[in-house]
């Protein structure tokens, strides 16, 4: 099936060519007539798998006629980061670029007061994160009461960014009676409920996620100790032919510390991740695509949404928590039957994780040895210091003296108060003690024998 089959005008379809696409995949040729009939779509599809043109291409169609009034606009699109806010918009672009639709992209990291120009013109289609968006509805800058479809995007990860009570907010501002397209790559329990509340009727299309990158990626695994993780990155970029390459950390933290440690190394590299001003993300990713930067050591979340082209080389310098993330990860190099090369560190402690992967690909990843380096196995415990004992600051008291049990212990001596000013009887009263009562003493007392 072609483009020219799913109901698209002569238009959108001049842009399709444009950009060199010609056989739509298997949820844009589900996603598109049915959104074109102003059904609601339940899609369950991974990033990657032309989820965006599924639902671009039909809202260009949908919005061609009419016109959008200032503050208010026609339609909204909410994505939980920057960086896949701007694909869409650039998608927006490529696809539309026949028709006279505007467009605004309400993100974190730039100016407010540009933003809200734009939306004082009137904007057919607005592309938002969700925190950036209520900043704006709250400050009364914009009317959501026009918009006749509502796209949500990547459902799940807004849900692990905690974004779900603010999409729910923004929700809740929007008409009633309104297109819904709602995408997630996964549907647990929390995304099925908000489907379930925000759409009526909808067209559900499953798409399964890839199993296996495709065959123009060499995959190689090389295991180290945990101390080797820098060092066998830089012996593998020295001994492969980089043009550019992704690097993937799983923590921000990680990002920043491997990029301290590449640059002094001498190497012509970038970081890329969520706490970063939108102003340098925006600058490092125009130098990384226009070689400026050879390696980009990026965050999952920062580079969801990126499209490099001809990429050589992606670094899995951590490996993923989730075996999918594999996947979309390598997925990024070897395209359009190019050869790409995709390396995954692992050390003895990631066994879990490399065989998750490994079961998902249905074969294990090669493996590959470092040169200069031992090679790990995998499963094997990690070694751990040896400390010597801390010698004890507190001293040890003198070993007490037992008493013998045919000696009996002494009482103690009893401590004789004196009272001042009070002086020493001359004789002391028998049966009274050492201390004897005053009266008992003074002349023609009790004291003394009748």
């Amino acid at each position: 099936m072609g483009f020219d089959e799913l109901g698209l005008g002569p238009d959108v379809l001049r842009a399709i060519s444009d950009v060199g696409y010609e056989t739509p995949t298997p949820i844009q040729e589900q996603s598109i007539p049915a959104a074109l009939t102003g059904r609601d779509i339940l899609g369950c599809a991974q990033t990657g798998t032309g989820k965006t043109a599924s639902f671009v291409l039909p809202m260009i169609e949908i919005l061609s006629s009419g016109r959008a009034r200032a503050r208010m606009p026609r339609s909204l699109i909410l994505t939980p980061t920057r960086e896949l806010a701007m694909q869409i918009s650039n998608n927006f672009d490529e696809y539309g670029k026949f028709h006279k639709l505007t467009q605004a992209l309400l993100i974190g990291g730039v100016s407010m007061d540009e933003q809200s120009k734009k939306l004082g013109r009137g904007v057919d289609v607005l592309i938002a994160t969700p925190g950036r968006l209520i900043d704006h509805f709250e400050s009364g800058r914009i009317l959501m009461s026009d918009i006749k479809v509502l796209v949500i995007d990547e459902a799940d990860r807004m849900l692990d960014m905690g974004f779900i009570p603010d999409v729910e907010k923004i929700v809740g501002q929007l008409p009633k009676i309104r297109q819904t397209l709602f995408f997630s790559a996964t549907m647990p329990a929390e995304i099925r409920r908000l489907a379930d509340a925000f759409l009526m009727n909808p067209r559900e299309i499953h798409v399964a996620p890839p199993a296996s990158p495709a065959e123009t990626v060499i995959q190689r695994l090389a295991v180290v100790g945990t101390g080797d993780k820098r060092k066998a990155l830089r012996r593998i970029i020295e001994s492969e032919d980089v043009q550019n390459a992704l690097v993937f950390c799983n923590r921000k933290r990680d990002v920043d510390i491997l990029y301290r440690s590449l640059r002094k190394h001498d190497l012509a590299v970038a970081a890329l991740h969520g706490d970063m001003a939108q102003p340098v993300r925006l600058q490092t990713l125009e130098a990384f695509r226009n070689n400026e930067v050879r390696i980009l050591v990026a965050s999952d979340v920062a580079a969801r949404g990126l499209d490099i082209v001809d990429l050589s080389h992606v670094f899995n310098f951590d490996v993923p928590y989730n075996p999918e993330d594999y996947i979309h990860r390598i997925g990024r190099t070897g395209r359009a039957g190019k050869e790409g090369r995709a390396f995954t560190i692992a050390t003895p402690e990631d066994a879990e994780a490399v065989s998750a992967i490994a079961r998902l690909l249905g074969k294990e990843i090669p493996g590959f040895e470092v040169a200069g380096l031992e090679r790990g196995k995998l499963g094997e415990p990690a070694e751990k210091r040896t400390r010597k004992p801390r010698a004890s600051k507190v001293k040890a008291k003198p070993e007490k003296k037992k008493a013998s049990a045919a000696e009996p212990k002494p009482a103690p001596a009893r401590r004789e108060r004196r009272r001042p000013g009070k002086k020493e009887p001359a004789e002391s009263v028998v049966g009274m003690g050492s201390h004897v009562p005053a009266f008992l003493l003074r002349p023609g007392g009790t004291g003394e024998a009748g």
